[in-house]
């Protein structure tokens, strides 16, 4: 019984140690890192020689004015990562914040905590207009934009790897019988080149991220970003697991935001005339 007692006491003392890691850990420093991905525009994005811009790394920025009321003079530096290692990057400390279009979900879970979240979309298709007739009947709620044939046999969809989205699709149809292929990309820009390249049919990724890819492509007009979702995606920022009160300072940070009068004008930066729609569905769902 003893031991048992002296087991437990050592583990809670561990457990707050860690829990108060966060912040000692910035003080020591005097440096927060946030980790962003670099093709995830309006979310994440830079250009050569420039810091990262966009709507969750001016969140970020937000969240480290909160940190810096308990850490004067908190310097930032900014970390480029990729998707497939940033949440390690999280979990192994190499960041404080992992910001861009970072979905949540239990897996994930697993190995990083989330702030609450900062936006909500799905997975869509970006199609060319004479993309199979199959293909535009899933993603678009209208009429085909332009009836063609399918008469080609196998139909190939590209995706980003190591996405959400790409594990959803690789699930679906390792259940049924397809003729549907699937292809990786590195980038989104990668699958844009290949959509209109015709080497895909679509190229599938979250509707968010769609439209803001179709305006980078040679021919906008010969485009069209689908309009029915087949996931449900919310964003948030990626942190360290175990340390209630940062996550707390985060949250306080994001929700003072949501509800000061420089909200909405931020939306309308990255999203134009869907801003009030934005507003008012991160207002009502994720503002505790």
């Amino acid at each position: 019984m003893r031991r048992f007692l002296l087991v437990s006491l050592a583990l809670c003392f561990s457990a707050l140690g860690t829990a108060a890691a966060t912040l000692d850990t910035l003080a020591e420093r005097g440096t927060v890192r946030i980790g962003y991905i670099s093709d995830q525009a309006p979310f994440s994005s830079v250009r050569p020689g420039a810091e990262p811009v966009g709507y969750a790394i001016d969140l970020c920025r937000k969240i480290a004015d909160e940190i810096e009321d308990k850490v004067p003079q908190l310097k930032r530096e900014f970390v480029k990562v990729t998707l497939a290692d940033g949440l390690d990057a999280v979990a192994n400390e190499d960041i404080d914040l992992l910001c861009g279009s970072i979905t949540v979900n239990l897996k994930r879970r697993e190995i990083v905590d989330f702030s609450q979240p900062i936006f909500l979309t799905g997975a869509s298709a970006l199609l060319r207009k004479d993309s199979p007739n199959y293909l535009q009947a899933l993603f678009l709620t209208g009429p085909a934009v332009h009836v063609v044939s399918d008469r080609v046999a196998t139909n190939i969809i590209g995706m980003r790897a190591n996405t959400t989205t790409a594990a959803t699709l690789r699930e679906a149809l390792a259940v049924q019988e397809s003729k549907t292929r699937l292809a990786d990309f590195n980038t989104h820009e990668d699958g844009l080149k290949a959509l209109e390249n015709r080497t895909i049919d679509a190229y599938i990724a979250d509707q968010a991220l769609l439209i803001s890819l179709v305006k980078r492509a040679r021919d906008p007009s010969s485009l069209e970003v689908g309009d029915r979702l087949i996931t449900h995606e919310p964003y948030a920022i990626a942190l360290r697991r175990d340390d209630a009160d940062f996550r707390l300072l985060a949250d306080r940070a994001l929700t003072d935001f949501y509800l000061s009068d420089n909200f909405l004008p931020l939306l309308e930066t990255y999203f134009g005339g869907e801003a009030p729609m934005l507003h008012t569905q991160i207002i009502m769902q994720h503002v505790p």
